[in-house]
């Protein structure tokens, strides 16, 4: 991280001022960056006794791209008092004189988010078992959440979010295709695509949906056994379809029985060792939870990939234009379209839920 950069991110004088003002003014704080890749930045606070952390945009992008953490806010802020577990909202602010963009407040959670292994203090068969449920109960509790009672029941347009997903989606490929295609073509993509236009349920429960609800956007508390203390992450949370949520997560738990990945490097295997729940057992709960039916999972689990795919056909061509500097988006070149041909076996029936 170059100074430069992090003092794009925060003008340490004026949030200390606007700090001071809203909660409490203090002699000793410290501001760091937090280095773990988000499409949103977060920013570290210690503010006297209080641990705090701040949300942004990365400089130079504004609120009506998908970076709206005020929105983000929003949401956190809903269901705050709800059985959903999030870090506590503190403060919202719209003035870009402070930081040079929108950004919020909330507490700092202490605890484990699961990226790369399990902690040494789950590596027993009963707590591996505990950490699927707690993540199934916890998506089950966002699926739960009465939109209209805590303010959310305009917060998006539930009826049709499965086949805006489907044509999001496809127009994202279609706009990566401009440039990569040059390079490659991926032919199975276009034919997943028409697949999942055709087998698009006709209909859907309406739901709060998280929009990126996975292993490590939720954290578990530092004590054991295994309890979920927060889901983080919610900018694109919105009113939609809670299977897709579902497929979603499924799509990053990993069986035993499964494949070699399609992206190894980004690929998390510690849920295949003894004492996981598997895909099936994971569904099983969240049917018991919600009240509803995984219907059409072969839709939602291919889609779920198909997304992957976009995601990473658009590094693939912003590697191409030479916009990134990352290196794992020149892999995305062969790694496309391996998630292709595995949204391809999910249709087809060759790799199970």
């Amino acid at each position: 991280m170059s100074e430069s950069y992090y003092e794009r991110l925060v003008d340490e004088d004026a949030l200390v001022a606007y700090l001071s003002d809203h909660l409490e003014a203090v002699e000793d704080y410290e501001i760091s960056r937090h280095q773990e890749g988000h499409s949103n930045e977060t920013l570290f606070v210690t503010w006297g006794d209080r641990e705090l952390v701040i949300r942004r945009p990365p400089p130079g992008e504004t609120a009506d791209t998908a970076h709206d953490v005020l929105r983000e806010f929003r949401v956190t802020d809903a269901v705050a008092d709800t059985a959903v577990p999030v870090p506590e909202p503190v403060l919202a602010c719209e003035d870009h004189d402070v930081i040079g963009s929108d950004f919020y407040v909330m507490e700092h959670l202490e605890g484990s988010v699961l990226r790369e292994d399990e902690p040494a203090r789950f590596a027993e068969p009963e707590y591996r078992e505990r950490i699927g449920e707690e993540l199934v109960d916890t998506l089950a509790s966002i699926h739960g959440v009465n939109y209209e009672a805590v303010g959310l029941g305009e917060f998006g347009r539930p009826a049709g979010y499965t086949d805006r997903q489907v044509e999001r989606w496809g127009q994202q490929l279609m706009w990566a295709f401009e440039v990569t295609a040059d390079e490659r073509e991926v032919p199975a993509l276009y034919e997943v695509g028409s697949w999942l236009q055709e087998h698009a349920p006709e209909s859907h429960p309406h739901t709060l949906v998280h929009g990126d609800y996975k292993l490590d956007n939720v954290m578990f508390g530092p004590g054991e056994p295994p309890a979920l203390i927060g889901v983080f992450d919610w900018e694109m949370a919105t009113l939609g379809d809670p299977r897709a949520d579902l497929g979603w997560m499924l799509s990053y738990w990993r069986d035993a029985k499964d494949p070699e990945p399609a992206i190894p490097e980004l690929t998390n295997r510690f849920m295949e060792r003894e004492g996981y729940s598997t895909r099936r057992e994971l569904v099983a709960r969240w049917e018991a939870q919600t009240g509803f039916e995984f219907e059409h999972e072969r839709f939602y689990r291919a889609l779920a990939v198909y997304k992957l795919a976009g995601l990473g056909e658009m590094f693939f061509r912003r590697y191409l234009e030479g916009n990134s500097d990352d290196p794992m988006y020149p892999r995305m070149e062969d790694r496309v379209p391996a998630l292709a041909a595995r949204a391809q076996r999910i249709i087809e029936g060759d790799e199970p839920l």
